[in-house]
């Protein structure tokens, strides 16, 4: 029941969060991030109304939603940790989306992969605003440049953005990035008027969700504050 309980404390702040700003509830999108979960937390955590997950490692990805292991149905699974080259075919058959796209490499190797598949493949362009060693593209023209090489591909589908801001209580800071994302998009949307189904805003964690939603998030990977700090 502490999973039930710390998701309906969640939503209270989100439908608070979402009031300050204006905005409706039905415009965000929880996400549980899984990393290092036990299977029967992510039942709790479904049979609590969450139906979007998200998981930094393949193979640990594998161990509990592939064949055979959680049965869990009408959920999409997101890959939200780097992503290996090696790993990429291994990846477009585990996951429905990858928001973890950084690198033009990378694009170049899931669609190599992703002509086997019946649609599209749904892919979120990871952008830094933190730290150094953070990935993600660090500029916008490097982020424009990826996009134009991932159009080239028909198999690919970009869906959105996505960011992890630094690790700070500093909420200054914080605004700062979730900005710098939203800047962006707004790039983006400018050099790419056609493409009107870019929307998705992955930013804000369990320290800075609220935050992250005043500044225009659409959707939460929540992890710590759903399932414990450990």
């Amino acid at each position: 029941m502490k999973i039930y309980d710390n998701i309906c404390i969640i939503e209270e702040r989100i439908q608070r969060a979402c009031q300050r700003a204006g905005r409706d509830r039905s415009e965000i999108t929880l996400m549980g991030v899984t990393k290092f979960q036990p299977p029967q937390s992510i039942e709790e955590a479904y049979k609590a109304g969450i139906r979007f997950f998200g998981e930094s490692r393949v193979q640990e990805a594998i161990a509990k939603f592939g064949e055979n292991r959680l049965n869990l149905k009408d959920i999409e699974l997101h890959l939200i940790g780097s992503l290996q080259r090696n790993k990429a075919k291994t990846a477009l058959g585990l996951f429905d989306c990858i928001q973890s796209l950084d690198r033009e490499s990378l694009i170049t190797e899931l669609a190599k992969h992703a002509k086997e598949l019946n649609e599209p493949f749904k892919v979120l362009l990871e952008y830094r605003t933190g730290e150094d060693s953070k990935s993600g593209f660090d500029s916008l023209d490097s982020l424009l440049k990826a996009a134009d090489l991932a159009f080239t591909y028909p198999q690919l589908k970009i869906c959105g953005f996505m960011t992890m801001a630094p690790y700070t209580a500093d909420e200054k800071t914080l605004r700062r990035a979730f900005k710098q994302l939203v800047k962006v998009r707004d790039g983006y949307n400018r050099h790419f008027p056609d493409e009107k189904n870019c929307n998705i805003m992955s930013m804000g964690m369990s320290g800075d969700f609220e935050t992250a939603i005043e500044e225009g998030s659409t959707l939460l990977r929540i992890g710590g504050a759903i399932f414990g700090e450990g």
